[in-house]
Protein backbone atom coordinates (compact mmCIF):
# COMPACT_ATOMS: atom_id res chain seq x y z
CA UNK A 1 0.00 0.00 0.00
CA UNK A 2 1.55 3.80 -0.94
CA UNK A 3 0.09 5.71 1.97
CA UNK A 4 -0.01 8.73 0.23
CA UNK A 5 -4.17 9.16 0.93
CA UNK A 6 -6.51 8.36 4.02
CA UNK A 7 -8.69 6.27 1.69
CA UNK A 8 -5.50 3.83 2.28
CA UNK A 9 -6.32 3.31 5.75
CA UNK A 10 -9.32 0.71 5.18
CA UNK A 11 -7.15 -1.46 2.74
CA UNK A 12 -5.51 -2.66 5.46
CA UNK A 13 -6.47 -5.88 6.55
CA UNK A 14 -6.81 -6.41 10.34
CA UNK A 15 -7.69 -2.97 11.44
CA UNK A 16 -10.43 -2.25 13.42
CA UNK A 17 -12.92 0.83 12.90
CA UNK A 18 -11.13 2.62 16.28
CA UNK A 19 -7.75 2.19 14.15
CA UNK A 20 -9.18 4.16 11.26
CA UNK A 21 -9.19 7.54 12.68
CA UNK A 22 -5.57 7.16 13.84
CA UNK A 23 -4.20 6.08 10.48
CA UNK A 24 -6.16 8.36 8.66
CA UNK A 25 -4.67 11.42 10.66
CA UNK A 26 -0.62 9.71 11.29
CA UNK A 27 -0.43 8.26 7.97
CA UNK A 28 2.97 8.74 7.65
CA UNK A 29 3.45 6.51 10.61
CA UNK A 30 1.82 3.24 8.40
CA UNK A 31 4.86 2.18 7.19
CA UNK A 32 6.40 1.67 10.34
CA UNK A 33 3.52 -0.16 11.86
CA UNK A 34 3.84 -2.66 8.49
CA UNK A 35 7.29 -3.05 8.95
CA UNK A 36 6.41 -3.97 12.99
CA UNK A 37 4.42 -6.22 11.80
CA UNK A 38 6.43 -8.45 10.13
CA UNK A 39 9.55 -7.46 12.21
CA UNK A 40 7.04 -9.63 14.95
CA UNK A 41 6.93 -12.37 12.43
CA UNK A 42 10.40 -12.89 12.14
CA UNK A 43 11.50 -12.34 16.04
CA UNK A 44 9.13 -14.77 17.15
CA UNK A 45 10.06 -17.46 14.17
CA UNK A 46 13.36 -16.78 15.58
CA UNK A 47 12.75 -16.90 18.82
CA UNK A 48 10.41 -19.70 19.05
CA UNK A 49 12.76 -22.30 16.06
CA UNK A 50 14.02 -25.08 17.81
CA UNK A 51 10.56 -25.34 19.91
CA UNK A 52 7.24 -27.62 19.38
CA UNK A 53 5.68 -24.55 18.90
CA UNK A 54 7.31 -22.57 15.89
CA UNK A 55 4.99 -19.76 15.69
CA UNK A 56 3.89 -21.07 12.80
CA UNK A 57 0.01 -19.68 14.53
CA UNK A 58 0.71 -15.84 13.49
CA UNK A 59 1.80 -16.89 9.55
CA UNK A 60 -1.67 -15.80 8.01
CA UNK A 61 -2.14 -12.87 10.85
CA UNK A 62 -4.73 -11.37 10.79
CA UNK A 63 -6.43 -14.64 10.54
CA UNK A 64 -4.83 -16.23 13.64
CA UNK A 65 -4.98 -19.63 14.49
CA UNK A 66 -7.02 -20.79 16.97
CA UNK A 67 -4.91 -21.25 19.96
CA UNK A 68 -3.95 -17.16 19.39
CA UNK A 69 -7.44 -16.69 20.44
CA UNK A 70 -7.97 -18.00 23.10
CA UNK A 71 -5.43 -16.55 26.03
CA UNK A 72 -2.73 -19.29 25.89
CA UNK A 73 0.42 -18.23 26.65
CA UNK A 74 1.98 -18.48 22.80
CA UNK A 75 -0.75 -15.72 22.92
CA UNK A 76 0.61 -13.98 25.85
CA UNK A 77 3.75 -13.66 23.63
CA UNK A 78 2.55 -12.37 20.18
CA UNK A 79 0.74 -9.67 21.90
CA UNK A 80 3.50 -8.73 24.04
CA UNK A 81 5.62 -8.96 21.11
CA UNK A 82 3.82 -6.87 18.48
CA UNK A 83 3.47 -4.04 21.19
CA UNK A 84 6.67 -3.84 21.51
CA UNK A 85 7.49 -4.26 17.78
CA UNK A 86 5.07 -0.85 16.83
CA UNK A 87 6.89 1.10 19.90
CA UNK A 88 10.35 0.17 18.71
CA UNK A 89 9.54 0.38 15.08
CA UNK A 90 8.25 4.21 15.22
CA UNK A 91 11.11 5.01 17.99
CA UNK A 92 13.42 3.99 15.47
CA UNK A 93 11.53 5.63 12.53
CA UNK A 94 11.64 9.03 14.20
CA UNK A 95 15.75 8.54 14.91
CA UNK A 96 16.24 7.81 11.29
CA UNK A 97 14.27 11.58 10.21
CA UNK A 98 11.58 9.28 8.70
CA UNK A 99 8.76 11.22 10.39
CA UNK A 100 8.12 14.80 10.40
CA UNK A 101 6.46 15.04 13.50
CA UNK A 102 9.48 13.78 15.95
CA UNK A 103 13.06 13.40 15.71
CA UNK A 104 15.61 12.55 18.00
CA UNK A 105 15.34 11.04 21.46
CA UNK A 106 15.49 13.31 24.21
CA UNK A 107 19.12 13.88 25.80
CA UNK A 108 19.27 12.11 29.23
CA UNK A 109 18.92 13.27 32.36
CA UNK A 110 21.22 11.76 34.33
CA UNK A 111 25.03 13.10 34.10
CA UNK A 112 27.29 11.74 31.33
CA UNK A 113 29.84 9.68 32.21
CA UNK A 114 33.87 11.11 32.76
CA UNK A 115 34.89 9.46 29.69
CA UNK A 116 31.70 10.80 27.30
CA UNK A 117 29.22 13.40 26.37
CA UNK A 118 25.87 13.09 25.41
CA UNK A 119 25.31 13.62 21.82
CA UNK A 120 24.12 11.55 18.41
CA UNK A 121 20.55 10.80 17.84
CA UNK A 122 18.92 8.22 20.33
CA UNK A 123 15.31 6.45 19.65
CA UNK A 124 12.64 8.44 20.62
CA UNK A 125 11.01 5.87 22.91
CA UNK A 126 8.51 8.40 24.56
CA UNK A 127 7.03 9.10 21.08
CA UNK A 128 7.03 5.11 20.34
CA UNK A 129 5.30 4.38 23.44
CA UNK A 130 2.44 7.20 22.79
CA UNK A 131 1.65 6.45 19.35
CA UNK A 132 2.14 2.47 19.32
CA UNK A 133 0.51 2.21 22.45
CA UNK A 134 -2.73 3.92 21.31
CA UNK A 135 -2.59 1.80 17.73
CA UNK A 136 -1.83 -1.19 19.21
CA UNK A 137 -4.05 -1.38 21.97
CA UNK A 138 -7.11 -0.32 20.28
CA UNK A 139 -8.26 -3.71 19.06
CA UNK A 140 -8.13 -4.75 22.76
CA UNK A 141 -10.19 -2.09 24.06
CA UNK A 142 -13.14 -2.15 20.80
CA UNK A 143 -15.93 -4.00 20.61
CA UNK A 144 -15.23 -7.04 18.77
CA UNK A 145 -16.24 -10.22 20.13
CA UNK A 146 -13.91 -11.35 23.03
CA UNK A 147 -14.52 -12.46 26.74
CA UNK A 148 -13.70 -9.31 29.23
CA UNK A 149 -11.02 -11.96 30.77
CA UNK A 150 -9.50 -12.15 27.25
CA UNK A 151 -9.22 -8.46 26.99
CA UNK A 152 -8.07 -8.18 30.12
CA UNK A 153 -5.20 -10.31 29.44
CA UNK A 154 -4.43 -9.15 26.10
CA UNK A 155 -3.74 -5.45 27.54
CA UNK A 156 -1.70 -7.05 30.54
CA UNK A 157 0.05 -8.55 28.48
CA UNK A 158 0.79 -5.78 25.47
CA UNK A 159 1.64 -3.51 28.55
CA UNK A 160 4.41 -6.25 29.76
CA UNK A 161 5.52 -6.27 25.99
CA UNK A 162 6.07 -2.28 26.26
CA UNK A 163 7.49 -2.40 29.64
CA UNK A 164 10.18 -4.99 28.92
CA UNK A 165 11.31 -2.42 25.95
CA UNK A 166 11.28 0.46 27.85
CA UNK A 167 14.21 -1.24 30.49
CA UNK A 168 15.99 -2.65 27.65
CA UNK A 169 17.04 0.59 26.56
CA UNK A 170 20.80 1.31 26.95
CA UNK A 171 23.37 3.34 26.16
CA UNK A 172 25.39 3.10 22.84
CA UNK A 173 28.61 4.98 22.22
CA UNK A 174 31.03 6.15 19.30
CA UNK A 175 34.72 6.98 19.04
CA UNK A 176 36.01 9.95 17.52
CA UNK A 177 39.47 11.01 17.25
CA UNK A 178 42.32 11.03 15.20
CA UNK A 179 43.17 6.85 13.76
CA UNK A 180 41.03 5.45 15.32
CA UNK A 181 41.74 6.71 19.03
CA UNK A 182 39.00 7.45 21.12
CA UNK A 183 39.70 11.00 22.53
CA UNK A 184 36.06 12.21 22.32
CA UNK A 185 33.32 9.62 23.00
CA UNK A 186 29.80 10.51 21.87
CA UNK A 187 27.06 8.31 23.72
CA UNK A 188 22.93 8.02 23.45
CA UNK A 189 20.13 6.00 24.60
CA UNK A 190 19.24 3.46 22.01
CA UNK A 191 17.08 0.42 21.97
CA UNK A 192 18.50 -3.09 20.96
CA UNK A 193 17.49 -5.43 18.08
CA UNK A 194 14.03 -6.89 18.68
CA UNK A 195 15.41 -10.58 18.12
CA UNK A 196 16.74 -9.37 21.88
CA UNK A 197 13.24 -8.49 22.67
CA UNK A 198 11.51 -11.44 21.77
CA UNK A 199 14.19 -13.39 23.83
CA UNK A 200 13.13 -11.69 26.89
CA UNK A 201 9.88 -11.97 26.55
CA UNK A 202 10.48 -15.55 25.36
CA UNK A 203 12.02 -16.00 29.26
CA UNK A 204 8.70 -14.38 30.76
CA UNK A 205 6.69 -16.93 28.12
CA UNK A 206 8.83 -20.18 29.94
CA UNK A 207 7.41 -18.09 33.78
CA UNK A 208 3.56 -17.00 32.57
CA UNK A 209 1.01 -17.13 35.30
CA UNK A 210 -1.86 -18.80 35.11
CA UNK A 211 -5.26 -16.13 36.01
CA UNK A 212 -8.75 -15.78 36.32
CA UNK A 213 -10.64 -12.61 35.53
CA UNK A 214 -12.94 -12.43 38.51
CA UNK A 215 -14.24 -9.31 41.44
CA UNK A 216 -11.79 -8.21 43.75
CA UNK A 217 -13.16 -5.31 45.60
CA UNK A 218 -14.88 -2.82 43.66
CA UNK A 219 -13.37 -3.92 40.23
CA UNK A 220 -12.53 -7.32 38.27
CA UNK A 221 -8.80 -8.04 38.44
CA UNK A 222 -6.59 -11.01 37.40
CA UNK A 223 -5.91 -13.39 40.05
CA UNK A 224 -3.51 -16.13 39.63
CA UNK A 225 -6.06 -19.21 39.15
CA UNK A 226 -3.64 -21.39 41.76
CA UNK A 227 -4.49 -19.58 45.27
CA UNK A 228 -0.57 -20.60 46.57
CA UNK A 229 1.09 -18.19 43.31
CA UNK A 230 1.93 -15.04 44.39
CA UNK A 231 0.13 -12.21 43.18
CA UNK A 232 0.49 -11.23 39.22
CA UNK A 233 2.74 -8.89 38.47
CA UNK A 234 3.14 -6.19 35.99
CA UNK A 235 5.97 -7.50 34.27
CA UNK A 236 4.75 -11.04 34.32
CA UNK A 237 3.12 -12.52 31.35
CA UNK A 238 -0.44 -14.12 31.73
CA UNK A 239 -2.55 -16.29 30.06
CA UNK A 240 -6.38 -18.40 30.98
CA UNK A 241 -5.92 -21.51 29.57
CA UNK A 242 -3.47 -24.11 29.07
CA UNK A 243 -1.81 -25.06 25.20
CA UNK A 244 -2.57 -27.73 23.17
CA UNK A 245 1.12 -29.55 23.29
CA UNK A 246 1.63 -29.09 19.53
CA UNK A 247 2.77 -32.90 19.02
CA UNK A 248 -0.08 -33.68 16.75
CA UNK A 249 -2.40 -32.29 14.18
CA UNK A 250 -5.29 -30.36 15.73
CA UNK A 251 -6.98 -27.49 13.60
CA UNK A 252 -9.44 -26.94 16.41
CA UNK A 253 -7.00 -26.18 19.00
CA UNK A 254 -4.57 -24.30 16.34
CA UNK A 255 -1.50 -27.54 16.59
CA UNK A 256 0.36 -28.01 13.52
CA UNK A 257 2.09 -30.96 15.37
CA UNK A 258 5.69 -32.11 14.44
CA UNK A 259 5.66 -34.85 11.91
CA UNK A 260 8.79 -33.89 9.43
CA UNK A 261 10.20 -31.07 11.82
CA UNK A 262 14.02 -31.75 11.93
CA UNK A 263 15.33 -32.22 15.68
CA UNK A 264 18.95 -32.22 17.32
CA UNK A 265 19.84 -35.69 17.97
CA UNK A 266 22.55 -34.82 20.86
CA UNK A 267 20.16 -32.31 22.46
CA UNK A 268 18.26 -32.64 25.54
CA UNK A 269 16.52 -28.91 24.85
CA UNK A 270 13.15 -28.25 23.46
CA UNK A 271 14.72 -28.91 19.58
CA UNK A 272 15.94 -32.49 21.21
CA UNK A 273 14.57 -35.52 19.29
CA UNK A 274 12.97 -37.01 22.43
CA UNK A 275 11.04 -33.72 23.02
CA UNK A 276 10.51 -32.21 19.54
CA UNK A 277 8.96 -35.94 18.30
CA UNK A 278 7.00 -36.70 21.49
CA UNK A 279 8.38 -39.82 22.12
CA UNK A 280 7.51 -40.86 18.08
CA UNK A 281 10.85 -41.53 17.32
CA UNK A 282 12.33 -40.24 14.06
CA UNK A 283 14.09 -41.33 11.04
CA UNK A 284 17.91 -40.59 10.12
CA UNK A 285 19.13 -39.51 6.40
CA UNK A 286 22.24 -38.22 5.07
CA UNK A 287 22.31 -34.91 2.46
CA UNK A 288 24.92 -33.85 0.41
CA UNK A 289 25.91 -29.87 0.92
CA UNK A 290 27.74 -27.91 -1.11
CA UNK A 291 29.41 -24.94 0.87
CA UNK A 292 32.01 -22.24 -0.17
CA UNK A 293 35.30 -23.58 1.32
CA UNK A 294 39.18 -22.08 1.27
CA UNK A 295 38.13 -19.39 0.47
CA UNK A 296 41.41 -16.55 -0.13
CA UNK A 297 41.52 -12.76 -0.09
CA UNK A 298 43.08 -11.99 -3.99
CA UNK A 299 44.46 -8.23 -3.92
CA UNK A 300 42.81 -5.97 -5.17
CA UNK A 301 39.80 -6.31 -4.03
CA UNK A 302 38.00 -9.49 -3.68
CA UNK A 303 37.70 -13.16 -2.18
CA UNK A 304 38.03 -16.22 -4.28
CA UNK A 305 36.48 -19.60 -3.00
CA UNK A 306 36.03 -23.24 -3.83
CA UNK A 307 33.03 -25.36 -3.35
CA UNK A 308 32.81 -28.21 -1.03
CA UNK A 309 30.73 -30.92 -0.85
CA UNK A 310 30.23 -32.81 2.62
CA UNK A 311 27.54 -35.19 3.87
CA UNK A 312 25.02 -34.06 6.70
CA UNK A 313 23.30 -36.13 8.82
CA UNK A 314 19.52 -35.14 9.37
CA UNK A 315 17.13 -36.90 11.84
CA UNK A 316 13.48 -35.65 10.78
CA UNK A 317 10.28 -36.18 13.42
CA UNK A 318 8.20 -39.11 12.67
Amino acid sequence: VAWDEPQRCRLLAGTVPEQVPMCRRNLELMPSIVRAAAATKSACRGAFAAARWNCSSIERAPAFAPDLLRGTRESAFVHALAAAAVTHSIARACASGELPLCSCGSVPSEAPGPDFRWGGCGDNLRYGLQLGAAFADSPLKSSKPGTQATRAVNLHNSAVGRQVLSDSLETKCKCHGVSGSCSVKTCWKGLPSLGEIASDLKSKYLTAVKVTHRLLGPRKQLIPKEMDVRPVEETDLVYLINSPDYCTVNPQLGSLGTHDRQCNKSSAGSDGCNLMCCGRGYNTYTEEVLERCHCRYRWCCYVVCKTCRRMVERHVCK
